[in-house]
């Protein structure tokens, strides 16, 4: 992979804004260096995410997300209201606690673990004006 500003461009935005969606990541780069393409921002996080400098988050019903966070064992925590998405470190510990017990013949390479919710701040926001 070769170096570019527009891939470091990129990789720094993520790095500052985890969790960003490519949208978001867009307007940072654009920013940042002016000039560039929707399609070169996407190009640049699909070679990113490709070399594992970045990790893509789908959740069911929104944007992707990126990170810079990888090679650690994590999963995610989405506020319902807000769609604000924090880390959750692995119960289990640093050791992937996610292994099938029985993988039906595939070759799992990856495994995902979505927590949704509400945050403190919706929670909070929410007794406020309901009165309580």
């Amino acid at each position: 992979m070769h170096v570019t500003a527009q891939r470091l461009a990129v990789l720094r935005a993520v790095s500052d804004r985890p969790h960003s969606s490519a949208d978001d990541i867009d307007k940072v780069v654009r920013a940042e260096i002016g000039t560039i393409s929707h399609q070169a921002v996407y190009d640049a996080l699909g070679a990113l995410t490709d070399k594992g400098l970045l990790r893509r988050i789908q959740p069911a019903g929104s944007p992707a997300r990126y990170e810079a966070r990888v090679g650690d064992n994590h999963h995610h925590l989405i506020c319902r209201s807000c769609r604000r998405m924090v880390d959750v470190d692995c119960a289990v510990g640093v050791t992937p606690c996610l292994t099938a017990a029985d993988d039906s013949g595939y070759e799992i390479d990856e495994a995902e673990v979505i927590y949704w919710g509400r945050c403190p701040e919706c929670v909070a926001s929410t007794a406020v004006s309901s009165g309580g």
